[in-house]
């Protein structure tokens, strides 16, 4: 059986990105849990409308429910009190692909969002840029189209108190701060001279 309140923040996270009139790629949606760890993940992925399919520039996102955090829960349920603390983690990716020439990563750096994301008391992290040369071979196995993708990634944890496990409402109100923040980074990475297939 699925925590609720994991459920919740999914629900809450859904909801700010498309109040953010964000579109969700429906076949990069994904919920399962990791048979190693135990931990319970979700994963999908936002764009801005109209990008196509697949969208030249998108928002990958997951939640992670740890075994530690379950734990934790399942313990604040049966006890009503909370001993060890009960968290999310959070992983934003902001990645453009498709592009026809190799992209300038320090263009992509400065253009970047001046503020990290903000989710009430979690402080995340930002990665340096990734890129990728993806090549592509015709029928007679000749290397002759080339493409590239560059993405940076966001992570962070978000921490849940024991007011918020008594009222889950106030998750709705902490994730939409960061379906506003993933609009805005998509619309001004958009404004970007990069030149796509």
């Amino acid at each position: 059986m699925i925590d609720h309140v994991f459920s919740d923040a999914i629900g809450a996270l859904r909801d700010s990105l498309e109040s953010a009139r964000l579109e969700r790629q429906n076949a990069e949606e994904s919920f399962y849990t990791d048979l190693l760890t135990g931990s319970t993940i979700w994963r999908a992925s936002y764009s801005l409308p109209g990008e196509g399919i697949p969208p030249r520039i998108h928002c990958d996102l997951a939640l992670e429910w740890s075994t530690l955090s379950q734990t934790s829960y399942r313990q604040w349920c049966q006890e009503g009190e909370l001993i060890d603390p009960v968290e999310i983690l959070v992983g934003m990716v902001l990645r453009f692909q498709r592009l026809a020439e190799q992209p300038d990563p320090q263009l992509f750096v400065d253009n970047l969002p001046l503020e990290y994301p903000k989710l009430e008391n979690s402080f995340f992290e930002r990665s340096g840029p990734t890129m990728e040369t993806i090549y592509e071979t015709d029928d007679k196995n000749k290397v002759n189209d080339l493409e590239w993708a560059i993405e940076i990634s966001y992570e962070g944890s978000y921490e849940i108190n024991s007011k918020i496990l008594e009222d889950s409402s106030e998750l709705d109100i902490h994730f939409s701060q960061l379906g506003i923040w993933v609009s805005s980074s998509l619309v001004t990475l958009g404004d970007l001279s990069f030149k796509f297939y």
